[in-house]
């Protein structure tokens, strides 16, 4: 078995245009100070393969401009038991500050430079399906189970509107594709149907919370309900085009909620401050850490007596 210490390992901040990368990237280089700094990249695959150039060792830690690690996290030590699982991907959960979620959307992964640069993905897509709007189907890239950090999505009006819009339009996707109306409850993914009514749901009491539950639904709204081509959510000059800066995202979130749920059958119950407050602190208070190496397929097995 190989084992690394993740304190061995290059860590990259990839920031773009977050409105406080400066911030956190003062607070990570305290944190980590051997950390290094990509920035302004634009494309998801192009901003990746920056990333892999800049690190020295095959194997790196990437962390988003908006997150912000739990420091314990670096005195781990990654524990790879075959040559599959030092090929993979490892993506571990973020807490998201807005709605109290925990998945992988803005979560710490690692990367090995070899995987990066085989990848065509997003801008740089190959024609597959699953390649345009996502890195995650590669059967390499895998979701882990624990959570190391916090996402914070919300630093201005248009990021929280944009978090929640890309979420909206990714959540509803079938590997990458868009169902028809009638597959809709079929097929996509029970676990991506409850984040996303969460999406929808839940923030109404942190900063910008209100835009990114709008951002939500009319990223829902768009894809399933209308014509737009969903692809663009990949395309953050596109995402510019649709926001409206002087728009009202409690009339978004008005708008669209009868025609989610009529047409899509999903919950629209928007949650008072003090209601999401009660829900965040109950999402979490069962949730515990497993081991660095856990896998969320792992944990799902077991749970489900696979």
């Amino acid at each position: 078995m190989k084992q690394i210490d993740i304190a061995d390992l290059d860590c990259i901040y990839l920031s773009y245009d977050e409105p406080e990368r400066e911030e956190f990237w003062v607070k990570i280089k305290n944190m980590i100070p051997w950390a290094k700094r990509v920035g302004g990249i634009k494309g998801s695959d192009a901003a990746h393969k920056a990333a892999a150039a800049a690190s020295d060792t095959e194997r790196f830690i990437l962390i988003d401009g908006d997150n912000l690690p739990d420091e314990k996290f670096f005195n781990l030590t990654l524990e790879l038991p075959n040559e599959e699982w030092e090929q993979a991907v490892f993506r571990w959960r973020a807490r998201n500050h807005i709605n109290g979620l925990m998945y992988g959307n803005g979560g710490i992964s690692s990367w090995t430079r070899t995987f990066v640069n085989n990848m065509h993905t997003h801008e740089a897509t190959d024609g597959r399906t699953e390649t345009e709007v996502e890195f995650c189907f590669d059967p390499l890239y895998w979701a882990m189970h624990d959570c190391y950090s916090t996402t914070y999505p919300n630093q201005s009006p248009f990021h929280a509107w944009r978090a929640g819009f890309r979420e909206g339009v990714k959540m509803c996707l079938d590997r990458g594709r868009r169902p028809s109306l009638g597959e809709f409850r079929d097929r996509v993914h029970r676990r991506n149907l409850d984040h996303l009514t969460i999406w929808h749901n839940v923030g109404s009491d942190v900063d910008q919370g209100l835009w990114a539950m709008a951002g939500a639904r009319q990223g829902t709204y768009m894809t399933m309900l209308t014509d737009w081509d969903y692809r663009e959510v990949q395309d953050f000059d596109a995402l510019h085009k649709i926001w409206n800066p002087s728009g009202d995202p409690t009339e978004i979130i008005q708008r669209t909620a009868e025609p989610l749920q009529q047409q899509l059958d999903l919950s629209m119950v928007f949650l008072y401050p003090e209601q999401s407050r009660f829900f965040k602190h109950h999402y979490r208070s069962n949730w515990y850490n497993r081991g660095v190496m856990t896998r969320e397929i792992d944990v799902i097995r077991e749970q489900e007596g696979w």
